[in-house]
């Protein structure tokens, strides 16, 4: 699995597992499972995209990537308003999420230049 060995795939990995345990006993269930879908979704089309054979794929399941990012930083967003989300708890996830964006965004022009 070539995604292991890519720093934004181990912290995409790492906010998700934290997402997940934080609301691992939530009661609003589609709160919760819109949310954690959303972080599963990063690291996941990290994964895919890179075992892709062609760069035009691997860039679309990265582009997968940054959308599902932004929805669940909406997601942290919302939590925090609604006081589902402790505020210090969301704005480090909302800041780790920024750096993760960058470091796709970057990988994406970094396989778009290589051609």
């Amino acid at each position: 699995m070539k995604c292991k060995n890519l720093e934004v795939w181990q912290k995409s990995s790492k906010i998700c597992s934290e997402v997940y345990l934080y609301f691992r006993d939530f009661c609003d269930f589609g709160f919760k499972d819109q949310i954690t879908r959303s972080a599963l979704s990063i690291p996941s089309n990290i994964a895919e995209g890179v075992e892709r054979n062609s760069d035009k794929d691997t860039i679309r399941f990265l582009d997968i990537a940054r959308a599902s990012l932004a929805e669940v930083q909406t997601q942290i967003y919302i939590g925090m308003k609604i006081e589902y989300i402790d505020f210090d708890i969301g704005n480090k996830w909302i800041k780790e999420y920024d750096e993760i964006s960058k470091m796709l965004s970057g990988l994406i022009r970094t396989i778009k230049n290589s051609k």
